[in-house]
């Protein structure tokens, strides 16, 4: 087998969609060259990157030839070119589907349901400022996005099915922001074995267990 020539990623280590980047990538074996951009480090309005990603945000990767943006287009097209055909991302497109199902909705649900209405209010809110009645209505919504994800581990144990996939990277990397933050969690064994077992992995330890404290306001 050929060494795979190294990807590039822009993007800070701190941007959740990053990390998800970066897991799929290390679960594949692709080295990525990955440069400081956004937030404090600033670039994403230059004409250079706005050339390659016209939406100004995080990541954008280039392969070759080849310049993508949005997190879960990236993972696609990583599992797809660099997998295997297994498990992970399935060759088939009836095995990947099922995988795909779950990776597309806990990408909008973490989105909707988390990172905007409880992550960036816990860390860009002062608690004095916050509105605490909001926040607790939007933890329990959050909360019935995991009571849907219970069962379905709970039967088969993992996200979509007996083996990780692509689709419990892009649930999972919302998990350690979840399990860290300074905030009320209903207990949920079968979550928390879960989150666990993404902790064991050195992917996940190394690209989503990232210290979020430079992102506070």
């Amino acid at each position: 087998m050929h060494p795979i020539d190294p990807i590039t990623i822009w993007g800070r280590a701190d941007s959740s969609n990053v990390q998800a980047v970066m897991w799929g990538a290390a679960e594949l074996g692709v080295p990525v060259n990955r440069i400081d951009t956004g937030h404090r480090f600033g670039g994403l309005d230059t004409p250079e990157y706005r050339a390659m990603n016209p939406h100004g945000r995080v990541p954008t990767m280039r392969d070759g030839d080849l310049v993508m943006w949005e997190s879960c287009a990236i993972l696609r097209y990583l599992a797809s070119r660099y997998g295997d055909g297994g498990a992970f991302w399935p060759e088939g497109p009836v095995a990947r589907a099922r995988v795909d199902i779950w990776a597309e909705w806990a990408k909008h649900e973490g989105s909707s349901h988390f990172t905007y209405p409880i992550f960036w209010q816990c860390i860009r809110t002062p608690e004095a400022q916050r509105d605490k009645a909001q926040l607790a209505a939007n933890i329990a919504r959050w909360e019935e996005t995991l009571d849907r994800i219970q069962p379905q581990i709970a039967a088969h144990g993992w996200l979509a099915g007996p083996d990780f996939t692509l689709a419990d990277i892009v649930a999972g990397h919302y998990l350690f922001r979840w399990f860290t933050l300074d905030v009320p969690r209903r207990p949920r064994a079968v979550v928390e074995d879960w989150y666990a077992r993404l902790t064991d992995r050195p992917a996940y330890r190394q690209h989503v267990m990232v210290s979020y404290d430079a992102l506070r306001a």
